[in-house]
């Protein structure tokens, strides 16, 4: 058995220079398997990859509110029951771009990233217009949306150099990519104040993982190859439940009748589920200077079935608002990953609590000759612990956002928006990894209210 002199905490110096930094002799072994990760994350080993957030770009200004924000125009389909309160058709595609500075205490480095966000629809199921027309009390709806959306994203590329006291010099060449992906089928129903929303989400994608050995003081020794591959697809599901408080006051009639002010109860999160994923592994030694024209496999399993556990979540959070002039919203979540269990790749996760804040305001929604004065002003915060954890310090994640709702005037006298959400904020584990990053979400919804319109002749 090796006994190198290599910690984790070099494991993470090295993964931060990516390919800035090379270590030991060049040779085949970058080419050998062709895996391109699209990042250099060292965290994106651990459990299914870094998580992506999966609020949309008005909630991602204000601290990643999720279970409290509900808008009439906006979509929120991490907390269904909003749906329910929908007035118009929603089309939503969201893209992001993050810069990101590495370091620790001796290295550091810069990367980017960039791709789609999300994509949705939804609509409601009662248009508010029949309704008006007809003179039928809004006591109930019910909304329904699909969306598509990343979930975790692995890219990692290393070279980790160690000493053996029989063997010499070692390499180490870690890579991996891939990530999961869900697509989701959203409902939800109102019956006055209280509404309740249901997620069925089908969760699915692919993760690589290679580790490389080979002995560099050892003139046509022979390199060892680990090549894991697992893919998931299953079924989740997910909640969501809200109840609005209408404060009244007493208008010139002597009748109370509601003030556009309330207060909105919120809960959310995801059910324990099991689903499948099939992993391959290949154990096999070759020769990686290509001097040698030797390839020897010492184990391949394809198609392995096994069980994958994905862990409960929840979220409670209070909001009020003064209908289009002021929101403010908090709340509080733990996501239960102790409990997530991949039987293709045993590892051990913490428990993440999270705290959002989040703040919106806009100076005159009505104004007509002010572009600047109908604009969505929004400010928050978000403290987060991550699931993942390096020598029994977990990692976590401290953040502040600003952002901006810019509507935009469509024929047809149709309301739609462009959403900018900008991030600052610091991840990481605290004496072994640092990442101070700026992170800029850009979103458009496109609304139509004449869907599901009955038109009536004369």
């Amino acid at each position: 058995m090796l006994k190198t002199n290599c910690k984790l905490s070099l494991l993470f110096l090295l993964l931060l220079c990516g390919s800035g930094l090379k270590v030991g002799a060049q040779n085949l072994l970058s080419d050998f398997v062709d895996i391109r990760p699209k990042l250099n994350s060292p965290l994106s080993r651990f459990g299914l990859g870094d998580p992506l957030d999966q609020v949309h770009a008005a909630q991602a200004g204000m601290g990643g509110l999720e279970t409290v924000y509900q808008n009439a125009f906006h979509l929120n389909v991490q907390n269904p029951a909003s749906l329910a309160n929908l007035q118009s058709t929603s089309f939503e595609v969201g893209v992001y771009a993050r810069n990101a500075s590495l370091q620790d205490q001796t290295s550091s480095a810069n990367t980017w990233q960039g791709n789609i966000r999300y994509l949705a629809l939804g609509f409601p199921l009662r248009n508010p217009i029949n309704l008006n027309l007809d003179r039928i009390q809004n006591e109930w709806n019910a909304g329904m949306a699909f969306s598509l959306a990343p979930t975790t994203l692995v890219g990692y590329d290393l070279r980790l150099a160690g000493e053996d006291e029989e063997l010499g010099a070692t390499s180490n060449s870690l890579k991996g990519n891939g990530g999961t992906y869900r697509f989701s089928w959203s409902t939800a129903f109102r019956y006055r104040f209280l509404s309740a929303g249901l997620n069925v989400n089908y969760n699915f994608g692919k993760i690589t993982n290679s580790r490389i050995v080979s002995f560099d003081d050892i003139p046509e020794a022979l390199a060892t190859e680990f090549l894991e591959e697992f893919s998931v697809g299953g079924v989740s599901l997910g909640y969501g439940v809200q109840y609005t408080i209408n404060f009244k006051e007493v208008n010139d009639e002597g009748i109370k009748v509601p003030n556009g002010k309330r207060l909105i109860l919120g809960v959310n999160g995801n059910l324990q589920t099991d689903i499948e994923s099939e992993s391959s592994l290949l154990f096999r030694r070759f020769s990686p200077n290509g001097a040698l024209f030797v390839s020897d496999t010492l184990q391949a399993v394809d198609g392995e079935i096994n069980n994958l556990t994905l862990p409960s979540s929840f979220n409670v959070g209070v909001g009020y608002e003064d209908l289009n002039k002021f929101f403010v919203g908090v709340e509080y979540g733990n996501r239960f990953f102790s409990n997530y269990l991949n039987e293709a790749q045993p590892e051990d996760l913490s428990d993440a609590n999270r705290l959002a804040l989040g703040v919106q305001y806009i100076p005159n929604a009505n104004s007509y000759n002010r572009y600047w004065q109908r604009v969505r002003y929004r400010l928050g915060l978000r403290l987060e612990e991550d699931a993942r954890s390096v020598d029994g310090v977990q990692a976590r994640r401290n953040a502040i956002t600003l952002g901006l709702g810019m509507p935009i005037s469509l024929p047809r006298q149709q309301v739609s928006f462009l959403d900018l959400a900008l991030e600052f904020g610091k991840f990481g584990v605290p004496d072994i990894l640092d990442e101070n990053y700026v992170q800029l979400t850009l979103g458009f919804s496109l609304n139509d209210n004449t869907w599901f319109f009955k038109r009536k002749l004369n």
